[in-house]
């Protein structure tokens, strides 16, 4: 039973719980303690127990009894990250939401920053720095977190494409949700769930506006991640992949955006292929033979700008389907 807000928030955060008893209490206190007296109208946390096999629903009781401004869902069987957003976006009533994984937290003073910057340029999507968190408490800057940098006001993708680039999950992104529903967009089920999701949000949006700060601690290494898990569910990516370029081909993208997103698919692909920790090494050229066939068949009619150095290499084996070159390359690159 989901008990009905009397108003309607600004913000709804939708926190998927599976199997991370470990880690929950830390990520709905570092929520809910962040959230100013003043602002409790504003803000409603919605945490959706995906049939978690551990305390994680006995705690979500317990937690949402002794507390306002927190409902919960209790799915009856367990459906993946992605079905269980969309189970706590049918019932959030926020004008944006926010998706935070339940293994993750907030650093201080990122409610009201958000809050601020939602009220300030009332964006599409709010894009937000974070911090790698690894288990020995490690902390490390994305990759892309410097293309957050120095972005003025409210831009549109093609002001700044770069931001293409930016991390694609949905944990980065506060969207407003009149323009999720006027995309269509939802989470589909299987891994790699983000793909068909965050890039469209970037794409379709009028008003990008970025908060230059550390907004989110995205917990590295935790056993289970699917990013440290070894299974042939990485092919998923192959079926989400597929939903992403259908979507830019009912929308005839210029060439440019579909050339980019190509190397980033493309790019994307060479990371999973290539870690140990996601595939076994009796998938590995199954899953390369993949690669090669959706290089081939979403390959730009006008090409693309494919990287240099070895990357660049990397990509030109995929578009030749030459497995044993790549295995070599790849092999001479781990011992070097």
């Amino acid at each position: 039973m989901v008990n009905e807000p009397a108003h309607a928030p600004l913000l709804s955060l939708v926190v998927p719980v599976h199997g991370v008893e470990a880690y929950l209490y830390q990520c709905l206190e570092s929520i809910r303690a962040d959230i100013p007296a003043d602002e409790t109208d504003a803000v409603e946390l919605i945490a959706v127990d995906d049939a978690s096999p551990d305390r994680c629903g006995e705690m979500l009781r317990s937690y949402a009894a002794d507390r306002s401004g927190i409902r919960v869902v209790h799915l009856t069987r367990n459906v993946g990250l992605g079905l269980a957003r969309n189970a706590g976006l049918d019932v959030a009533t926020g004008r944006y939401v926010w998706f935070v994984d339940s293994d993750d937290w907030l650093p201080p003073g990122t409610i009201p920053a958000v809050l601020d910057r939602l009220r300030q340029h009332e964006p599409d999507v709010l894009l937000l720095d974070h911090l790698r968190v690894h288990e020995d408490g490690r902390r490390e800057v994305d990759a892309s977190s410097h293309l957050l940098r120095d972005v003025p006001g409210v831009v549109r993708l093609a002001d700044r494409p770069q931001l293409l680039r930016v991390q694609h999950t949905a944990w980065n992104k506060v969207v407003r949700r009149s323009f999720l529903d006027e995309l269509g967009l939802r989470f589909h089920a299987g891994w790699y769930e983000d793909i068909p999701f965050s890039h469209p949000l970037l794409i379709g949006a009028e008003k990008i506006s970025v908060l230059d700060r550390v907004c989110y601690l995205y917990r590295r290494g935790r056993q289970g991640a699917i990013t440290s898990t070894r299974s042939g569910r990485h092919f998923d990516a192959f079926d989400q992949y597929e939903r992403l370029m259908d979507w830019v081909r009912q929308r005839n993208l210029d060439e440019k955006l579909h050339a980019d997103l190509f190397e980033l698919m493309v790019n994307h692909y060479l990371v999973v292929v290539g870690n140990d920790d996601r595939l076994h090494p009796n998938l590995r050229r199954a899953f390369f033979r993949r690669v090669t066939e959706h290089y081939r068949r979403y390959l730009p009619s006008g090409g693309y700008a494919a990287p240099g150095g070895v990357p660049g290499l990397k990509h030109r084996l995929v578009g030749r389907g030459d497995y044993l070159a790549y295995a070599a390359l790849r092999q001479a690159h781990r011992v070097t």
